[in-house]
């Protein structure tokens, strides 16, 4: 792995780099006793009794030794658990990154349906990425807070010129920062299944301005009007069958270089012919930056290892896909925020000196590769067949409302999602929310365990006509309450599941047996997360999705605006556990407009 590090934090963007604090180790009675009140809603009496004494037993046996082993870690690291989280969590996966890991985006739809329309737009998305490149190179992005504290910026150093690599058993990242001999001055386009080396920069390392940029796609479209194989699809594979492809193809040398130009480039650019039509053009349109819609539509036209790989469709739609080894939603979306900013603004900077032109990346195909390319595309083809997605906007109110009614927006949808589910399924089960730990130095996620007693008391309630509206939202207020409370005590370094992770990993690292409250049935029931959810705000009226973490779960992404509320939301099909993803998000849909009334109707009744 590639160390990203700057040579120097020479920027303001890492201006408080050093002075932020570093992750703690939360003290282990703590973490039990928050463990016990979230899985309480899940399991009966019985078992809870049972989870008290484990607990009890962990505390007094192993779990101080562990948690001693786990502080003495964490003062030899800037982060105890960066380097665990980036294995454990992405590189050591061997399932595919494609719906599993990685998220796509969904931007608003671009205003053309021709190839000059599809061209214009792309050159202008390119030079909106390099007018936010030279921030992050010359360190001059202003350092991002939540509230008054300042948040780690080092994710924004990770997500350019990088991508993972296929190996055996545990897969690599690589990452050629701007502070390094030689960085890429160029980026990977994909037409027609074609890979192409484009250079962005003249010879003078000024970047290519739109027109430049435009002449350069230009070129790629009449060098590439012949199909090419679909190796894209390789990055939707299973990660040891990619591996071993990669081994092979890597031992012709063409091979080798054309994939090293791809792992080196800043972006992907993924131009795709148009769509086939469609009634429901969002969701459609979701397929495409999620998974590419298979070997019949553009997968084999794609680069999911890569860090960053935009998508511009011929018919306007337009987005992203990222592999999230190094970085979550937020980084992305600041850069993305930039990117269609810049492609509605006129500016413009003078032409670079010596363009180069661009030149199509060459690979020999021997049996084996293309034996492994075919399994490839029945594998492919299985995994996006099987992902159910529903992209909506609801439309009814926005933030705007829980505000007025002085709760968090975020709060208030969570116990949304919460309901909808206790609606068809009857009964509350574990929910991961993804909080920023970004106050700390390396800081990744936490877990925000949204299901609470207070959210049960308040969906159990919705369902019971006998409740009155104004206890029904005496009860809400209370989930929301509770939820706010763990969303910041989760990203102020006081959640359970890293800590519970990084005494896990500690045993392992010393030889140490695997405590019985870590074996429990209940234990792991409370962090099956059958509700994947993710808060990913934008300026923009763009949308992130991804898929369920589990076979009979749900994945939901949302983007608040201030008058509506971007969806995405997904399941299996093959499930029959799980509802449609489109039933699911009619219960959402359904869940908020209940809320508002709920809480509106006790306003009044009050006043």
């Amino acid at each position: 792995m590639t160390s990203t590090q700057p040579q120097k934090l020479k920027g303001r963007m890492f201006s408080v780099q050093a002075a932020l604090p570093k992750f703690p180790v939360a003290p282990l009675e703590q973490t039990l006793d928050k463990y016990l009140q979230t899985l309480r809603p899940l399991v009966s009496d019985q078992e809870f009794e049972q989870a008290k004494k484990l607990c009890e037993d962990f505390k007094n046996g192993v779990g101080p030794e562990l948690q001693a082993k786990l502080i003495e870690r964490a003062g030899k690291h800037t982060n105890w658990l960066s380097d665990w989280w980036r294995n454990i969590a992405y590189l050591d996966v061997r399932e595919p990154c494609v719906i599993n890991s990685n998220p796509g985006v969904l931007f608003p739809r671009g205003n053309f349906n021709d190839l000059e329309g599809q061209l214009n737009y792309a050159s202008r998305l390119i030079a909106g990425l390099l007018d936010y490149k030279v921030m992050i190179d010359e360190q001059t992005l202003p350092v991002e807070h939540l509230g008054k504290s300042p948040l780690c910026m080092m994710q924004y150093y990770q997500v350019l010129s990088a991508c993972r690599i296929p190996r055996v058993n545990k897969d690599e990242w690589v990452c050629f920062p701007p502070d390094r001999p030689d960085p890429p001055r160029h980026i990977t386009v994909v037409y027609n299944n074609n890979f192409f080396e484009v250079p962005v920069y003249g010879s003078d390392n000024k970047p290519l301005n739109t027109s430049q940029l435009k002449g350069q796609l230009e070129h790629v479209v009449k060098q590439g009007s012949k199909q090419g194989p679909p190796l894209g699809l390789f990055t939707l594979e299973y990660r040891n069958n990619w591996a071993n492809a990669y081994q092979n193809m890597c031992k012709d040398e063409t091979n080798r270089r054309s994939l090293e130009s791809i792992q080196r480039s800043i972006v992907v650019l993924c131009l795709d012919q148009p769509n086939p039509s469609s009634t429901d053009l969002r969701t459609k349109s979701g397929q495409q930056m999620l998974h590419g819609a298979g070997s019949h539509g553009h997968s084999g036209n794609r680069w999911f290892d890569k860090t960053i790989q935009f998508v511009v469709g011929q018919d306007g739609s337009c987005g992203l896909n990222y592999e999230h080894t190094t970085a979550e939603g937020p980084p992305i979306v600041q850069l993305m925020d930039h990117c269609l900013d810049y492609i509605n603004k006129g500016s413009d900077w003078p032409a670079a000196d010596q363009v180069t032109t661009p030149k199509m990346l060459q690979f020999n195909l021997s049996s084996d590769v293309e034996n492994s390319l075919n399994l490839a595309k029945e594998n492919a083809d299985k995994l996006v067949s099987d992902l159910d997605l529903k992209v909506f906007t609801f439309e009814d109110f926005g933030k705007d409302f829980p505000k007025s009614q002085k709760v968090s927006p975020d709060s208030f949808i969570q116990n949304a999602i919460q309901l909808a589910y206790y609606r068809h399924h009857k009964r509350p089960v574990g929910t991961y929310e993804s909080g920023s730990i970004r106050m700390f130095q390396l800081g990744r996620t936490e877990t925000i365990r949204s299901c609470s007693s207070e959210s049960v008391a308040f969906t159990r309630a919705m369902l019971d006509p006998a409740v009155s509206d104004g206890r029904k939202a005496e009860l809400l207020r209370r989930a929301i309450d509770s939820h706010k409370q763990y969303t910041n005590d989760a990203i102020s370094g006081k959640g359970i599941d890293r800590h519970f992770l990084g005494l896990a990993l500690t045993a392992q690292e010393h030889n140490i047996e695997l405590p019985k409250l870590f074996k429990n049935r209940n234990f792991i029931f409370s962090k099956t997360w059958r509700i994947s959810t993710s808060q990913v705000p934008a300026k923009s009226e763009s949308v992130m999705f991804f898929g369920p973490v589990v076979p009979d779960g749900y994945g939901f992404c949302y983007n608040p605006q201030e008058k509506c509320i971007l969806f995405g939301v997904s399941s299996f099909k093959s499930n029959d556990k799980t509802l449609p993803a489109a039933e699911m998000s009619e219960l959402v849909a359904n869940s908020l407009r209940d809320m508002k009334k709920v809480l509106s109707s006790s306003v009044k009744s009050s006043l």
